[in-house]
C-alpha cells in the first residue's frame, strides 16, 4: 500500500559523489527540501557511493558545501551506501533463495557480440531497456544450476540478475504506483518487463542502484520520492523489488528536467552548470532558484 497520509512526510535527496552538483541537482534538492518544510516533514540526505571507483571524499564534501550554500539543512547522520553493503546483501540473498535471481557470466563484449549476431540473423533490433541498453540475453538464465556452480567455483566473474520472467509469472495482478509529477499523473500501471533481467549486484560492486535505492528508502522510512523524470521508468523495476522484498510503497513525484543548450539533460561533466562554478562567477542562492524556476 502507498505511504499513509497520517505518517509524517519524509523526503530525501540522494546524490552520487562522482561529479559536481549542477542545476538539475539543485532543482531536485530544493523541491525535496521545500516540500518537507511546507508539510512539516523531514528532509534527509543520502550519499549514493556504491561506485567506489568514481566516488571520492572530495566530491562528497563538495555536495555538502553546495547544499549548505543553497541554504539547505538535513538530519544527521547522513546515510552513506558504502556503509550498508550488508543490508543489500541480505536483500539479494532473499531474492536468490526465492528463485528470483540468477548468476550471469557474460561480459559486455560478449553481450554486444550476441546481440549483433541475433540482429543479423533476425533482421531486426534486439530489444532495449528504457536507458537504451540491450536487454540481457537469455544465455545465463537457461544454464543448469550445476553449470552455474561449476563456473562460480572456477572463479568466473559474475553478476546477479533478476529473472524477470519468473518474477512476472508470480504476480497475481499488475503493480501500480501513485504519481503526482510533471509527466503522467494518477495511478500508473507498471511495465517492469521492459527492463529485462536487470542487474542487482555486479562483480565489482555488491549492489546495483535499483536494489540499494529501494532498500535505503525502506530503511529510512521515505514516504515521498521526488526525483527527475529521467527516473520515471525505473519506478517500474523499483515497485517490483518492493513487492518481492515486502517493502512499503512510497508516493512518487517525478519532476521536470533542467536541460542544457543542446536540449539534453544536464551532465556532471558540464562544468558551466555546476553549482560551484556558478558560485565562483558571483551567483547567489536566489539566482540559482531563479535559474531553476523556483
Amino acid at each position: 500500500m502507498p505511504a499513509s497520509s497520517c505518517q509524517s512526510p519524509v523526503f530525501r535527496f540522494a546524490p552520487s559523489p562522482n561529479g559536481r552538483l549542477h542545476l538539475g541537482h539543485a532543482l531536485s534538492a530544493c523541491l525535496n527540501f521545500d516540500r518537507a518544510k511546507a508539510s512539516d516533514g523531514r528532509f534527509l540526505l543520502r550519499i549514493e557511493d556504491i561506485d567506489q571507483t568514481r566516488c571520492t571524499p572530495a566530491l562528497e564534501q563538495a555536495i555538502y558545501d553546495d547544499l549548505h550554500w543553497l541554504g539547505l539543512t538535513w538530519e544527521e547522520p547522513v546515510r552513506r551506501q558504502s556503509e550498508h553493503f550488508d543490508t543489500y546483501r541480505v536483500a539479494l540473498d532473499r531474492l536468490i533463495a526465492e528463485g528470483l535471481v540468477y548468476p550471469s557470466f557474460m561480459t559486455r563484449g560478449e553481450v554486444k557480440g550476441w546481440v549483433r549476431a541475433w540482429e543479423d540473423a533476425h533482421g531486426r533490433l534486439w530489444p532495449r531497456d528504457p536507458d537504451g541498453a540491450p536487454l540481457y540475453p537469455p544465455v545465463d538464465r537457461a544454464r543448469p544450476d550445476s553449470e552455474r556452480r561449476t563456473l562460480i567455483a572456477d572463479g568466473h566473474r559474475h553478476a546477479f540478475r533478476l529473472d524477470m520472467d519468473t518474477a512476472l509469472a508470480r504476480l497475481s495482478a499488475p503493480l501500480t504506483f501513485t504519481e503526482t509529477g510533471d509527466g503522467k499523473t494518477g495511478v500508473i500501471v507498471t511495465d517492469p518487463a521492459r527492463w529485462g533481467d536487470a542487474v542487482l549486484s555486479r562483480s565489482d560492486a555488491p549492489s546495483s542502484y535499483h536494489l540499494s535505492v529501494v532498500m535505503d528508502d525502506a530503511v529510512q522510512g521515505i514516504t515521498h520520492i521526488v526525483r527527475g523524470l529521467d527516473l520515471f521508468a525505473a519506478t517500474d523495476l523499483h515497485r517490483l523489488l518492493q513487492h518481492f522484498l515486502g517493502l512499503p510503497q512510497p508516493l512518487y513525484h517525478h519532476h521536470r528536467l533542467i536541460l542544457g543548450a543542446d536540449g539534453r539533460k544536464l551532465s556532471k561533466s558540464e562544468g558551466s552548470t555546476a553549482l560551484g562554478a556558478l558560485r565562483e562567477q558571483g551567483a547567489n542562492p536566489s539566482d540559482i532558484r531563479a535559474l531553476i524556476g523556483l
